[in-house]
C-alpha cells in the first residue's frame, strides 16, 4: 500500500509571505535567540551580579561537571590565577572532584613516607 503523498503549492506571492513567516516563527521556538526578556532580566539582576559572568560561570561549572573542560580551562575562561580560585568556585557550584579510598590511602602513604 502507497502512502498519499501531498503536495503544497502557493500560488500567489502572499502566500509565500505567509508561510516563509510562518516557518522563522517556528524556528524562533526551535532555536533560541539568546536573549532574555527584559521583566526576566530585572528580576535575574536583583539577584545580583553580572548576568553574562553569571551564565558563563553556570556554563563553565556544568561543562566541567561533565568532564568537557579541565582546570586549566576554567583558568583561561574564567581568568584565575591560581588553583584555590578554581577550588573555590568548583566548590561554590557544588562540583566535587571524585575521591577514592584508594586516592586516600596514596596520600596517607605519601605522608607517612614524610614522617607525618
Amino acid at each position: 500500500m502507497q502512502k498519499p503523498s501531498v503536495h503544497l503549492r502557493l500560488r500567489d506571492n502572499d502566500a509565500r509571505i505567509r508561510y516563509r513567516e510562518w516557518r522563522s516563527q517556528e524556528r524562533a521556538i526551535d532555536e533560541p535567540n539568546g536573549e532574555i526578556p527584559d521583566d526576566v532580566a530585572h528580576r535575574l539582576r536583583a539577584e545580583g551580579g553580572d548576568l553574562s559572568r553569571r551564565a558563563l560561570e553556570a556554563l563553565v561549572a556544568e561543562e566541567y561537571r561533565l568532564g568537557r573542560l579541565s582546570k586549566p580551562d576554567l583558568r583561561r575562561l574564567l581568568g584565575f590565577t591560581t588553583s584555590d580560585q578554581i577550588d573555590t568556585f568548583l566548590k561554590a557550584h557544588e562540583v566535587w572532584i571524585d575521591y577514592t579510598i584508594v586516592d586516600l590511602e596514596r596520600e596517607r602513604a605519601g605522608l607517612r613516607h614524610l614522617g607525618f
